[in-house]
């Protein structure tokens, strides 16, 4: 069958290099550079993130259709006359990419790989791109990575067939316009330079850099699928910087937070021991941000209350980024750390005054509100 097509194949290149019709769809189809464009996105997991993301991707002209567990977020969608989904694997049939924003790995696994997941269906994926922004421990994200780079893209009333033509070895998928018409109608519709990819974005910047599309995306996977995911990115963030492999992006961001975190508890430690040492915190604020121990801790995220308006501390420590989200992600750091068998007792330490201040009840407090709960530190008056 193969070596028919591939003769057949040939026939057609002959028979039609100076038909315009054809050559459009061959210069299409045959380019091995990655798709621009994708004509329906798929979102997945509508919080205080995800469905803000996905209200910058329909405004930014993309047809977008969604799902979440919830029934209510969902309905805020469909009332905009958005398409929802019932299930993963629905989004994944009806989409071109799809996009994740999850709590956690266990709900990652579960959308991907679940019983209704986008996985499911076996190993012929419509989507041909996958983006999870959600915060997930590395290895996570290179185990899907790789289980979707396995598979093949799909559509309905075709066949898949790999061979080697003109010294190249390629995946063809036929779809025919009617199939009792003459193989001359059919369209080539899968190259090798359009295999099905994954991205691990996740992102900082918070419900804020959400709302306004300034989000920072750090991303791993395939340099091919990043570029080719580019304007989906600058439709919901500001900074899109490519980390490198599958698994990277995540690694990128829980480094990223662990050195928020660590900063966090020296410079609440540090102003603590300087309340109790007769300074005030404006002074050594003044003293930190002129001087070598600045940092986004002190002189843009200030956890003392009274110093700064317009931060979480300046409003009993509500909104921002929980306390609980925190822990979450330095546990993530710990069994990276474990994992590769690196030298990190900060991560250790920086997991366990989170998690504390968590069991505490302060859980849904902003994370710099362990200047108050677990330094003891005192308000500016």
């Amino acid at each position: 069958m193969a070596a028919s097509i591939t003769y057949r194949l040939r026939l057609l290149f002959c028979l039609n290099k100076r038909r315009p019709e054809f050559t459009s769809w061959a210069r299409l189809f045959c380019s091995s550079s990655p798709p621009s464009q994708f004509d329906r996105v798929g979102f997945i997991g509508l919080g205080n993130m995800g469905s803000r993301m996905a209200v910058n991707l329909i405004k930014a002209g993309y047809s977008v259709v969604v799902h979440d567990v919830n029934q209510d977020a969902m309905k805020k969608f469909s009332e905009q006359g958005i398409l929802t989904k019932n299930s993963p694997l629905e989004v994944a049939e009806a989409s071109d990419a799809v996009i994740t924003m999850l709590p956690s790995s266990a709900h990652v696994m579960d959308v991907y790989t679940g019983p209704k997941g986008m996985l499911s269906s076996g190993n012929l994926l419509r989507s041909r791109l996958f983006i999870d922004s959600s915060t997930i421990d590395p290895q996570t994200s290179r185990n899907l990575s790789a289980s979707i780079s396995n598979s093949n893209l799909t559509g309905s009333g075709g066949t898949n067939y790999s061979l080697t033509l003109f010294n190249r070895n390629i995946t063809i998928f036929f779809l025919y316009l009617n199939p009792g018409r003459s193989f001359q109608r059919c369209i080539l519709f899968l190259l090798k330079g359009q295999q099905i990819s994954m991205l691990d974005a996740p992102v900082s910047g918070g419900v804020l850099s959400a709302e306004t599309g300034s989000l920072t995306f750090m991303v791993g996977g395939s340099e091919e699928a990043y570029v080719s995911a580019k304007p989906l990115f600058l439709s919901m963030g500001k900074n899109i910087i490519y980390c490198g492999g599958p698994g990277n992006g995540a690694t990128a961001k829980i480094c990223n937070n662990l050195a928020m975190a660590v900063s966090m508890l020296g410079v609440s430690e540090a102003f603590a021991l300087g309340q109790s040492l007769g300074i005030e915190a404006t002074t050594l604020t003044n003293i930190f941000n002129s001087s070598s121990a600045r940092s986004w801790s002190s002189d843009t995220y200030n956890p003392v209350p009274g110093v700064m308006d317009g931060v979480p501390a300046s409003r009993d420590y509500d909104g921002g980024f929980a306390t609980k989200l925190m822990a979450k992600d330095l546990n993530l750091a710990a069994v990276s750390a474990k994992q590769v068998g690196a030298t990190s007792p900060m991560t250790f330490l920086a997991e366990e005054i989170f998690t504390q201040v968590c069991n505490e009840g302060h859980g849904t407090k902003d994370f710099s509100c362990v200047f108050r709960h677990y330094f003891s530190g005192k308000d500016q008056i």
